[in-house]
């Protein structure tokens, strides 16, 4: 075996400040480093880390889209229980400037659950409870 796992994703936000609020304040998790120089922070959840780096909207900004963007398509985080879904919902359903694609439902019959939504920068996060336990 050649690699070990995803040590970090790194994602261009629109907003640094309100993308860095949206991971530490909405999903709870810990911001790791802050680096203004180049703009940027790191953020985890204690088992993931992300790296958000600040677009240079000086220059043309392009929106993502899903279905004509190569490379990432959405990112996916887990949540221990059915009931911490709901919670999380409940919590960024009226975040500033997040959009949700659609509210918790069953993923391919259940008893899985996920949702979606666009964080403040429209980058597309799914919440899942995998209902490990459950099966």
């Amino acid at each position: 075996m050649t690699t070990q796992g995803i040590n970090h994703l790194g994602l261009t936000v629109l907003d640094l400040t309100n993308t860095t609020e949206f991971f530490t304040e909405a999903l709870g998790w810990s911001l790791l480093a802050k680096d203004d120089s180049y703009p940027r922070t790191t953020v985890s959840d204690g088992t993931c880390r992300l790296t958000l780096w600040q677009a240079d909207t000086s220059k043309h900004v392009i929106s993502f889209d899903r279905k004509s963007n190569i490379g990432l398509h959405h990112v996916a985080f887990e949540v221990p229980t059915r009931e911490s879904l709901f919670d999380l919902a409940d919590k960024i359903r009226n975040w500033p400037g997040v959009d949700v694609e659609f509210e918790p439902e069953l993923l391919s019959g259940g008893p899985r659950m996920h949702m979606m939504c666009l964080e403040p920068g429209g980058i597309r996060v799914e919440i899942i409870w995998p209902a490990s336990q459950a099966l």
